[in-house]
C-alpha cells in the first residue's frame, strides 16, 4: 500500500483550514496530520515535524510566514512548504522562494490547486497558481534581451538536443515521472537533465526554466 502525503496545515481561518481539510480529504493518497492558528504554533509543530508538506499563510498573527521561513533557516529546519496566500505579488513569491518555500498559491484559487500542488511539491518539484505564474512570464518576457548578448546560435551551442526536448517538457508543466514516461527513460536520468539544465541556463527552479524557454522561443 502507498505510502500517504502527510500535510500540515497553517492559517489563522479556521473555516479555511476546514475548507482546505474538505478538499484534501477527497484524495486518499494525503493525509492532513494537524493544523496550526499562529506562527508560533507553526514553530512549536516544526520542532518535532513527521510531516512530508506544510501549507503555510502568510498574514498569521504572533509570527507570520516570513518569519516561520526566516525561523526554519536560520535553525536549518527543512520542510516542504506551500505558501498561502490573497497576494499575487511577484516580488513576494519571490522573497518566499529564497526564503525555501517550494510553491505559491492564491487563496482564491486553493480548492482548485490544492491537491496537485501537494502531488508536485512532494515529488520535488515547485508549484504556483496560474495567476502567479502569468505575472512571472509578464516580467520575464517584457524584458528587452540584447541579442548580440545573446543570439540564437548560442542556444543551440549551450544545450544539448535531449536538454532542449526536456526543457520543453518543463515548460509545458510536465513532472518528472511524466517526462520519463514521454521519452522512455529513467527518471533519475530527467533528474539528471534538470539539474544539467539550472546549471547552464544559471536559473534556480522550473518556473525560471519555462521563463528561460520563452525567452529564447524554445517553446
Amino acid at each position: 500500500m502507498e505510502e500517504k502525503i502527510k500535510v500540515h496545515l497553517a492559517d489563522d481561518h479556521k473555516i479555511l483550514i476546514e475548507g482546505i481539510i474538505a478538499v484534501i480529504n477527497t484524495e486518499e493518497n494525503i493525509l492532513v496530520e494537524g493544523y496550526s492558528l499562529t506562527g508560533k504554533e507553526v514553530i512549536e509543530w516544526a520542532q518535532n515535524s513527521t510531516a512530508d508538506i506544510l501549507i503555510l499563510d502568510i498574514n498569521m498573527p504572533e509570527l507570520d510566514g516570513i518569519e516561520v521561513l526566516k525561523f526554519f533557516k536560520k535553525k536549518g529546519i527543512k520542510i516542504k512548504t506551500i505558501i498561502l496566500s490573497s497576494y499575487d505579488d511577484v516580488k513576494l513569491v519571490e522573497e518566499m522562494l529564497a526564503l525555501g518555500a517550494n510553491g505559491y498559491i492564491s487563496k482564491d484559487s486553493a480548492s482548485e490547486h490544492i491537491i496537485d500542488a501537494i502531488k508536485a511539491v512532494h515529488s520535488g518539484e515547485q508549484f504556483f497558481s496560474n495567476s502567479i505564474k502569468d505575472e512571472l512570464l509578464k516580467i520575464f518576457t517584457g524584458k528587452k534581451v540584447d541579442p548580440k548578448k545573446r543570439p540564437e546560435s548560442t542556444i543551440s551551442n549551450l544545450l544539448t538536443a535531449r536538454e532542449i526536448e526536456v526543457l520543453k517538457l518543463i515548460s509545458k508543466e510536465h513532472s518528472s515521472p511524466e517526462i520519463a514516461e514521454i521519452l522512455n527513460i529513467s527518471q533519475s536520468t530527467v533528474d539528471t537533465y534538470r539539474k544539467n539544465l539550472l546549471k547552464k541556463t544559471n536559473v534556480k527552479n522550473s518556473v525560471g526554466l519555462a521563463m528561460y524557454a520563452v525567452k529564447n522561443k524554445i517553446v
